[in-house]
């Protein structure tokens, strides 16, 4: 019992230290490794499906995170991170349910194909709407990773993005969701207030 309470505040103590920040020390690398791994956490996100709608787009190099600079108007740690993740919601996520599908039993595959391509048929309002929200469930997910392994992150939602399209020349397949440096900070985040649970939470009826 007195294991799973230290457990319980452990969780509630990582969820809480977490804070957006936006000056990170300039030139520290994020190894392919370390990398790949909080990729690989993030990706244990749940999705709609299976359908697994986020891709990573990684920018490490300096010479293009500078390409990104004005795209992010200007904001410094787009530079100074050590990457920069631009997580893209997938359009064509119904696409993949084979291969999502691929080792089931024949008849649950059959059945969840069809059920997923009669929900993306003619519907690019769902197709958009899934993108979104379960990108931004691996969003979420790789900021609690790289928290959980020293890095810090902020999301951003504060860039052009048709720029950003563009300029990265990104298939339009693909939207982006947020935009996510990752590296070591310089200075902590600021902590920021919540509102009252009060304000936030509806029981039962409006």
């Amino acid at each position: 019992m007195n294991e799973q309470k230290e457990a319980v505040f452990t969780a509630e103590e990582f969820l809480v230290s977490r804070r957006s920040v936006r000056q990170y020390e300039k030139g520290h690398v994020l190894s392919d490794e370390e990398l790949n791994e909080l990729l690989e956490l993030a990706s244990r996100a749940p999705s709609s499906w299976n359908l697994q709608h986020w891709r990573y787009f990684v920018i490490r190099d300096q010479a293009n995170k500078e390409r990104l600079l004005p795209i992010a108007y200007g904001q410094q740690q787009v530079v100074d991170a050590s990457a920069v993740v631009v997580v893209l919601g997938d359009l064509e996520a119904n696409k993949v349910a084979p291969d999502v599908f691929a080792e089931a039993e024949p008849r649950i595959r059959d059945m969840m194909i069809q059920q997923i391509e009669g929900a993306y048929a003619n519907n690019p309002a769902l197709a958009r709407d899934e993108a979104v929200r379960n990108g931004s469930l691996a969003a979420m997910q790789l900021m609690l990773a790289a928290r959980a392994k020293g890095y810090d992150t902020v999301p951003m939602g504060g860039y052009d993005q048709n720029a950003f399209v563009r300029e990265f020349k990104v298939p339009e397949r693909y939207i982006p969701v947020v935009m996510i440096p990752i590296g070591k900070a310089a200075q902590p985040g600021r902590e920021t207030g919540r509102l009252p649970l009060a304000h936030q939470v509806f029981h039962e009826s409006f």
